[in-house]
């Protein structure tokens, strides 16, 4: 240390700094995104044929370029294959890249948005789930919608659209 100039000392103090921050934001993001795998990883997904996913797709939108550019992701395939896990590896990739994410499974932000309607807090939380960049709507079909929740559904994913807000769906 005794052999470096005050500036290279000091700019090593705001590297260090600089760093610090940095990784302090993206584990901020990445708690806020209540994630349902947080450790999730686009490097360790499992490419076995059985899953029938496509490696060169996720490579190609990896570098989650979409969101910044609002576009939507749909992940469709059977049970077991690993769709919220997928998922969850995106949102944490957004993360990485500075990117506001917040995941829900979709019964519990329909049941959230229904319980607003009645105590009068539902435009609170529309506005919420139209604040982050990316917006993980998890275990979507898993029973069919009533007519009321499928409008809120509607509501949630028009206003993302019109913000330029990304959704991604499973």
């Amino acid at each position: 240390m005794n052999d470096l100039s005050f500036d290279e000392r000091f700019a090593m103090l705001v590297n260090a700094q600089y760093t610090a921050r940095v990784n302090s934001r993206i584990k901020k993001l990445i708690k806020n995104a209540n994630l349902r795998d947080q450790s999730a990883d686009l490097a360790h997904i499992d490419y076995d044929p059985v899953r029938k996913i496509n490696k060169s797709l996720i490579a190609q939108i990896s570098d989650c370029a979409w969101v910044g550019l609002g576009t939507n992701l749909i992940v469709t395939g059977a049970t077991g294959v690993g769709k919220t896990y997928i998922l969850s590896a995106f949102g944490r990739e957004a993360c990485m890249k500075g990117f506001r994410v917040k995941s829900f499974r979709v019964n519990r932000m329909l049941t959230d948005l229904s319980i607003g309607r009645g105590d009068g807090s539902y435009n609170k939380i529309l506005g919420e789930l139209t604040k982050p960049d990316l917006l993980i709507l998890d275990d979507f079909g898993m029973k069919q919608i009533e007519l009321a929740l499928s409008q809120d559904l509607l509501e949630v994913i028009e206003e993302r659209y019109h913000r330029g807000k990304s959704t991604a769906i499973s």
